[in-house]
């Protein structure tokens, strides 16, 4: 079964930074389209738009953001293989988040033309910002 899922592109950049494991969740992470905050024993992850991240803070930026519209079913398979395939194929690095409604693929914004071509060529439908 060849899944065709739309991905709607979030607006701006994101970055993808680390804490301390520890650290206190500063004010910046706030709210907004999108963040993500994941606690490890090892660290503290948090996806946000890198606007809002201070200069010293280590940090990966500009990366897009996809969404996949709608809740997914939990017993749903081959959502992120039906993306990120094709994209390794290519050698686009890929980083995902999965919640419990949908996923995210964060993309480098180099990458962005390309990861569109690639992902409709696979039959995915892609819903830009308005």
């Amino acid at each position: 079964m060849r899944l065709s899922l739309d991905l709607v592109l979030l607006p701006g950049s994101y970055a993808v930074c680390r804490l301390d494991p520890d650290a206190a969740l500063p004010a910046w992470t706030g709210k907004g389209d999108f963040t993500s905050i994941t606690r490890t024993p090892r660290e503290t992850s948090v996806v946000c738009p890198q606007a809002r991240v201070p200069g010293g803070v280590p940090s990966q930026r500009d990366f897009r953001v996809l969404r996949v519209q709608g809740t997914l079913d939990f017993s749903l398979t081959g959502v992120l293989d039906s993306m990120i395939g094709p994209l390794a194929a290519e050698a686009i690095a890929v980083f995902t988040i999965s919640t419990y409604d949908t996923d995210y693929l964060l993309i480098r914004d180099d990458d962005l033309s390309r990861t569109v071509e690639i992902l409709i060529r696979g039959g995915h439908n892609i819903i830009l910002p308005e």
